[in-house]
């Protein structure tokens, strides 16, 4: 074999070896040597797409009921007295209030008087004891929760008491002091206008005692009174 043909043979082996490797089917995965790791394999998002960090909302400031300002109202209730061994007249009440209220964040502070009728009667062997209107003037102070007011309140109080024996009878005024508690909400988040408010209140009223003609029996009102109320807030 001469030059020339041995040199077309290796031309013709070469053409067909490439022709081969032009055919064979290139297996899908990542290169032996990868950098991420064997077949199959997925490269790292591009920085440029990654998922933004996350900031929390910034928590949502503090919402303080408004309750400064008049308001006035109506409330009812029950009036009883507990004396052993004596009269204790008991029964209902009704009347109106009006207020002031102060504010200083979740603080309340105010002034408050009220007027009550009441149905409050005892009999008491044959004299008739009963309470015909009382009223107060009192402090109050306490902490709002939301759109409730819990609070407590002190003062003075007063009350015309009334005795009647064998045709007679006589009334004659009381004063003393009074203390109680109680829970104002405010109606705003039911659907109501902020305006409006309803409480329940407890009272003990310590009025002073004195004997009454003419029966000359000492006249005991130290009475609790539970009632409930409507205000309206201007």
């Amino acid at each position: 074999m001469n030059k020339t043909t041995a040199g077309t043979v290796v031309v013709m082996m070469l053409a067909t070896a490439a022709a081969q490797a032009a055919d064979a089917s290139i297996p899908y995965g990542a290169p032996p040597h990868s950098p991420y790791g064997p077949a199959p394999y997925a490269p790292p998002p591009h920085p440029r797409y990654a998922p933004p960090l996350y900031a929390p909302p910034p928590p949502a400031p503090l919402y303080i009921y408004p309750w400064y300002g008049p308001y006035v109202g109506v409330n009812f209730g029950r009036q009883w007295t507990s004396n052993a061994g004596g009269p204790s007249p008991s029964g209902f009440t009704g009347g109106i209030q009006s207020g002031f209220n102060w504010q200083s964040g979740p603080w309340v502070y105010g002034v408050e008087t009220d007027f009550n009728l009441s149905s409050a009667s005892d009999r008491f062997a044959d004299i008739q004891f009963s309470n015909p209107f009382f009223g107060t003037l009192r402090g109050r102070a306490g902490y709002t929760i939301n759109n409730f007011f819990v609070y407590t309140t002190a003062g003075l109080a007063y009350s015309i008491d009334t005795i009647a024996h064998g045709g007679l009878s006589e009334s004659s005024a009381h004063l003393g002091w009074t203390i109680g508690a109680g829970v104002e909400a405010g109606l705003a988040p039911f659907g109501f206008s902020p305006n409006w408010s309803v409480k329940a209140e407890y009272l003990y009223l310590g009025l002073s005692q004195g004997v009454v003609l003419p029966a000359s029996v000492p006249a005991n009102f130290q009475s609790n009174v539970l009632r409930f109320g409507v205000n309206y807030h201007f």
